[in-house]
């Protein structure tokens, strides 16, 4: 009987010091949350939601990560890294730090996208124009008159577009790129001194143009000569007049002051110009899950601002050429029925890059095509 009392007594001890343990537990947790019926929902929620947590939310370790532009301070490429680099910034509680280098800072144009290759930088906006040596399939971006004129509907291809997003990322990803977005800078317009209005005034110019040999082969398709020079060598270039013509969007015209050495503007929409903000694949798959939701969450917001930010640019660009009282540019805007006979010239090419241009695949083009109809209504 004595011997019962004490494992009894024993049992009763244990049994009230694990109350008071999960009472103290449970205090702490009304202490948190102020109510516990507020706490309980709280806790459904979490355990409801496990898989969408925000990017502010995560406790990520200290990082530093570079990221290369095509541009200056005050141009698209470059403020979009700025702007992506603020946002990281906050989301992280200034965690990872994000350090955006203009144009020329890390090498000319092909010695960033090497950079990227290799892991020197871990992200970069980049043209796929420049790469149009490596991955063929890039250069599709250069054909003339193949994506809509107006960029808003150019934009929603990108978006969109599984060729591109799906098929072409694969591309550039056996090259230790993977792009995670496409976006617009805008349509291209051309500068020269002798004022562009039909395919046959491009006869005897020569046309600065980036490393892609499709860019090659459409403006001797116009009848003109081709040289590649990087941007940094153009303006010198131009007023030296060892080339007589470029393209590129009017806000870039006008911020890298190409219409002070050129006597002509032509709107053209012949095509937008295309950038891809890319990571070194090696390095983005090396990343933990909360790192690549912070970064493909934060992209994926920057894609509306980048279009505004592209749209206000050109449209200042255009006005700030107009009214220079110092160098007066005459401003073509080529008619429906101008446009028409560039594309007549150009589409054999838009064959030529899909039967000809070694190391493409078809199956790309021919998917891209007909998602850009869809977006276009045609």
């Amino acid at each position: 009987m004595i011997i019962f009392n004490k494992k009894f007594l024993l049992m009763l001890v244990a049994i009230l010091s694990l109350s008071l343990v999960l009472a103290a537990c449970g205090g702490d947790d009304n202490e948190d949350t102020g109510n516990n019926e507020e706490g309980q929902e709280e806790s459904e929620n979490d355990s409801g939601d496990s898989g969408s947590e925000s990017a502010s939310d995560v406790e990520y370790e200290e990082q530093e990560w570079e990221f290369v532009t095509e541009e200056l301070k005050g141009q698209v490429q470059y403020e979009y890294a700025a702007e992506f680099a603020d946002r990281i910034k906050e989301k992280t509680n200034g965690k990872i730090t994000v350090t955006p280098y203009e144009y020329g800072a890390l090498g000319s144009e092909v010695d960033q996208a090497q950079l990227l290759q290799d892991g020197g930088v871990q992200m970069a906006v980049m043209s796929p124009g420049f790469t149009g040596g490596q991955v063929p399939d890039g250069q599709i971006f250069s054909l003339h008159y193949f994506f809509p004129a107006d960029p808003k509907l150019t934009q929603e291809v990108l978006n969109t577009s599984e060729a591109l997003n799906k098929d072409l990322r694969a591309k550039y990803e056996e090259h230790s790129i993977s792009p995670l977005a496409f976006w617009s800078e805008g349509s291209m317009a051309w500068t020269s001194n002798v004022g562009i209005e039909k395919p046959s005034d491009w006869e005897g110019l020569n046309m600065r143009v980036q490393e892609s040999p499709l860019m090659k082969k459409t403006y001797d398709a116009y009848g003109a000569s081709v040289q590649s020079l990087s941007w940094g060598e153009l303006y010198t270039a131009l007023d030296r007049e060892t080339v007589d013509a470029q393209e590129n969007p009017v806000f870039f015209i006008e911020s890298a002051s190409f219409h002070e050495v050129q006597d002509t503007l032509t709107i053209s929409r012949h095509n937008n110009y295309i950038a891809m903000t890319t990571v070194n694949t090696e390095w983005y798959n090396g990343l933990g899950d909360a790192e690549k939701q912070l970064i493909d969450e934060t992209v994926e917001e920057m894609q509306s601002w980048v279009f505004e930010e592209q749209k206000k640019q050109n449209d200042a660009g255009l006005e700030a050429i107009k009214n220079d009282s110092e160098y007066d540019t005459k401003i073509i805007e080529l008619t429906d029925e101008q446009i028409a006979e560039f594309k007549k010239v150009a589409e054999p090419v838009h064959e030529y890059y899909k039967n000809e241009v070694e190391g493409i695949d078809p199956a790309i083009y021919d998917k891209l095509k007909k998602e850009i109809e869809e977006v276009s209504g045609e």
